[in-house]
């Protein structure tokens, strides 16, 4: 597969997103400075986010949507915190032409059909199924048909989850798909990340496979490649 010319698969180096996620901190000039960081350490590509906290959870205070435990964020609600780490969409066309004029790659992860209506208006390169979305069939099966790079992380997803989302994909038109092992744990443990589960992916499901490491350091991200990571992702600030 290719995202913007670069050519994506086993014969060459591994492709690197730098995954903004919300290290922007609300402030669009550190998004900026984050951009320009990755450009400068060699990623291929930055990857950001794109939802409204009303496109992604409720805004009530039921348990279900509170956070209870003693971390930094006990009492919240999920909308509350979503509302303070998504990315405005305003910033979205300024960022990408950024990262156009500084030549990195910038493409999103889109977390419901009006995300990604915006990101076609912006020309996306490329798309990212977040792990959480792997059963959004919907979401992916409106993603594919746009025929763009289709990036699907498998996060807690089993076999046949994967394989249907990959289905999906595949019957409403996407031909370029990659499938990331995940973790789903912020950080993740390096011994909780079977990398045969890369070489497996691959051949199982004939897609290009790779890693989205949530690992603190780069041990995991570079040893993936020794098992088949053709494309390594990791949150970046």
């Amino acid at each position: 597969m290719k995202i913007n010319n670069r050519e994506i698969g086993i014969d060459f180096p591994p492709y690197i997103i730098a995954e903004m996620s919300a290290n922007h901190n609300g402030s669009i000039e550190k998004a900026k400075q984050i951009i320009n960081e990755a450009k400068n350490a060699g990623a291929d590509a930055v990857k950001i986010q794109t939802y409204k906290p009303e496109t992604i959870t409720l805004n009530s205070t039921s348990s279900d949507f509170l956070i209870d435990d003693n971390g930094l964020w006990h009492g919240r609600t999920l909308f509350d915190l979503y509302d303070e780490a998504h990315m405005p969409w305003e910033w979205h066309k300024p960022l990408f032409d950024y990262a156009k004029e500084l030549g990195i790659t910038i493409f999103s992860s889109p977390f419901d059909k009006t995300a990604v209506d915006l990101l076609e208006d912006l020309n996306t390169p490329a798309y990212k199924i977040a792990s959480f979305e792997i059963i959004d069939l919907p979401l992916i099966e409106y993603v594919a048909s746009t025929k763009k790079p289709l990036i699907i992380s498998s996060g807690m997803a089993n076999k046949s989850e994967i394989e249907e989302a990959i289905q999906t994909a595949k019957d409403a038109g996407a031909s370029d798909i990659a499938v990331l092992h995940c973790v789903s744990s912020y950080p993740a443990d390096p011994e909780d990340y079977n990398l045969m589960t890369i070489s497996d992916i691959s051949k199982r499901f004939d897609v290009i496979a790779g890693i989205s490491d949530h690992t603190i350091n780069n041990v995991t991200a570079i040893s993936s490649i020794g098992f088949g990571s053709c494309l390594i992702e990791k949150h970046f600030t």
